[in-house]
């Protein structure tokens, strides 16, 4: 057939060939799917087996056992997941049909709104990368630069209320710093050590993470009561810069030898260029921000109030630094969702009584109410929440399913609400053992060149999930319970 007829033929042929039928899908999932389905029909014997447990906190326990399962084995959406489990309590009349809206309705949704359109204009602008930048600048050590560079990650815990988004925008700094080292040794030590103080210093602000605004939440529900954007600094910022430093120590000193720690670096210093217009906006607005958040027992304006009103100031036609388009793209919404459906699942917990009834068949199986010592009970809740990233992946899942049953545990032993709420966050924060347990380490693992091994995460978290731990009985006994945080 001559060239031209078969150009004239080949849309027709490239149709027919779309329209032939699909080959047929593999079922290797099925064998995949099986320990999960296995692990789902041992959950539902296992909720309703019991007696004396009323149904609608034997479909919450259900529902939720469901979700960690399907969490932890699948790699099927988080949000998905906890929104199917959302909507099985909500059809099951387990729970409200209105509980699932209500929940689109927390500060805690909007908050995050707001910080995420604010975390987007100190990345836009370049405020974030100049800061971080300031690192990479001139002629230093390895060895001092593994310290000025820990300490400019702490601040972002303030500015950007997603780990990974601190991951993201710390990345071009750790490409400069690696290509300049033009070291195996250096690069591994670094992209363990930003992934790490990132995850380890998020303690240090209210708006670090979304699970610290979901447990805050919660304590609210239970004991009608929060902690102030400026008292969680007060309590978690003095650990969250200790634990970095001690965590850069470790990895300086696992990854390091001597003489590559005193090798030196030279960059090329950033640009001499004066803060523009719009990274000037954007420090006015920040700092109001957090200045009101400092003081919200003053004049009574939430937090998250704040947070909506710096977002649309930042986004203001004219004056403010980002589009509102751009502001919405960079929210994460998935997230949003997650952090919403997590709240009802966390709440379905307390409300229909599973959360208590776990508690109580916890009391009974370890006896922790004739424990008595407080270094005992501060043990337990470091065990308990240090390892729950273990078998649970997301910050904001470890907060929904935890912190029910540990304000009930706080409640029945008669220990302050508030303390322990905030001493299990510093435990659900620490996720350093496997990459599957942040998006901030898989970001570092999968950077550009080789990077570091799931062996070395694990050898490192071997140290530093003990270190943690010994911090926290050090943070407790030495400061937290001085300063109205004692259990």
């Amino acid at each position: 057939m001559p060239d031209s007829a078969a150009s004239l033929w080949a849309p027709v042929e490239r149709a027919a060939a779309a329209q032939q039928p699909a080959p047929r899908a593999s079922f290797r999932w099925v064998i995949g799917a099986l320990p999960a389905l296995v692990l789902l029909t041992v959950a539902a014997l296992a909720v309703f087996l019991p007696e004396g447990l009323a149904t609608n906190a034997r479909l919450a326990l259900f529902a939720f056992a469901a979700a960690a399962i399907l969490w932890t084995l699948t790699r099927l959406n988080a949000a998905y997941v906890s929104l199917g489990a959302v909507l099985f309590l909500s059809l099951s009349g387990a729970i409200e049909q209105e509980d699932l809206f209500e929940a689109l309705e927390s500060d805690v949704i909007w908050l995050m709104i707001g910080a995420f359109v604010l975390g987007a204009a100190v990345h836009q602008t370049g405020l974030a990368d100049r800061l971080t930048r300031i690192a990479a600048a001139g002629d230093r050590t390895v060895g001092r630069v593994i310290w000025l560079l820990t300490l400019l990650l702490l601040p972002l815990a303030f500015l950007i209320p997603s780990t990974s988004g601190r991951a993201a925008v710390s990345l071009p700094v750790f490409r400069s710093l690696s290509d300049a080292a033009g070291s195996r040794q250096v690069t591994r030590a670094l992209a363990l050590l930003i992934p790490t103080v990132i995850l380890v210093s998020t303690i240090s602000s209210l708006v670090g993470a979304g699970s610290h605004l979901i447990a805050n939440d919660l304590l609210d529900e239970v004991a009608d009561q929060r902690i102030g954007f400026g008292e969680w600094a007060l309590y978690g910022l003095p650990f969250g810069a200790t634990a970095s430093l001690v965590s850069a120590y470790v990895i300086s000193r696992m990854f390091l030898s001597a003489e590559t720690r005193a090798t030196r670096l030279r960059l090329p210093p950033p640009a001499a260029s004066r803060f523009s217009a719009a990274e000037w906006r954007t420090c006015v607005v920040v700092l109001a921000m957090v200045g009101l958040w400092l003081t919200e027992r003053q004049h009574g304006l939430e937090i998250a109030t704040v947070s909506i009103a710096g977002a649309f100031l930042l986004t203001l036609p004219a004056l403010g630094v980002i589009k509102w388009k751009t502001g919405l793209d960079s929210v994460g919404w998935n997230l949003i969702l997650f952090v919403g459906t997590a709240l009802v699942l966390g709440e379905a917990l307390i409300e229909t009584g599973a959360a208590r009834w776990l508690i109580e068949q916890a009391f009974a199986a370890t006896h922790i109410k004739e424990a008595g010592s407080p270094l005992l009970i501060l043990l337990a809740l470091a065990l308990i929440s240090l390892t729950s990233h273990l078998y649970l992946a997301s910050h904001a899942a470890r907060a929904a399913a935890l912190i029910p049953p540990l304000l009930y545990l706080a409640g029945a032993l008669n220990l302050d609400a508030v303390a322990v709420m905030f001493l299990a966050n510093v435990g659900l924060n620490y996720c350093l053992t496997f990459p599957v347990s942040s998006k901030a380490l898989l970001m570092y693992q999968e950077a550009d060149g080789e990077t570091w091994l799931p062996a070395d995460l694990l050898r490192l978290s071997a140290v530093l999930l003990p270190v943690h731990a010994l911090l926290m009985a050090i943070f407790y006994f030495g400061y937290w319970q001085h300063i109205g945080l004692a259990l």
